[in-house]
């Protein structure tokens, strides 16, 4: 009888072992795997310099940088307003877009409803959409004359 209780005891014991051998492996690999960043959303930083013009219908052009995820990626931004717009300005925007997976999902067609004010020096604001789900929020000072009550289409591009 005591051979088989030692070798339930050192069967008890290798058991243990090989269940703490897993239990450590499991916990290595689960701290050792990176978590893929293209599956999480992230936010990143924007800012635009633009140029718009027009009278009923407006248009706009310029530039910008998207601070993602450490790295500077820089942009070209054109733009159309529809409805009520009169006059030019001149404007450097700042702000956060949301909702980025990938850096691809920044590019692309974005639409804004709203509307502004500029005599030779004022605020502008914008809240921006595209079709990715990706959402910018800018605002900034804009120097120039300019009344606008328009839905606008901006199409972003990476350079």
């Amino acid at each position: 009888m005591p051979q088989s209780r030692d070798r339930i005891c050192d069967h008890n014991r290798l058991a243990r072992r090989a269940f703490l051998v897993r239990l450590a492996a499991l916990a290595l690999l689960a701290v050792s795997v990176p978590v893929t960043p293209s599956l999480a959303q992230a936010s990143g930083q924007v800012r635009v310099k633009i140029v718009k013009a027009g009278l009923l219908v407006g248009g706009g052009a310029g530039s910008g940088v998207l601070t993602y995820r450490g790295r500077n990626y820089p942009f070209r931004i054109t733009g159309v307003s529809l409805g009520i717009t009169a006059g030019a300005t001149v404007g450097r925007l700042d702000g956060w877009a949301s909702g980025i997976r990938d850096i691809g999902d920044f590019a692309g067609t974005y639409t804004s409803a709203g509307g502004g004010a500029a005599l030779v020096g004022g605020v502008n604001a914008v809240h921006l959409r595209n079709e990715k789900g990706v959402t910018m929020v800018l605002q900034g000072p804009e120097a120039g004359v300019e009344f606008a009550a328009n839905l606008s289409r901006v199409t972003i591009s990476l350079k």
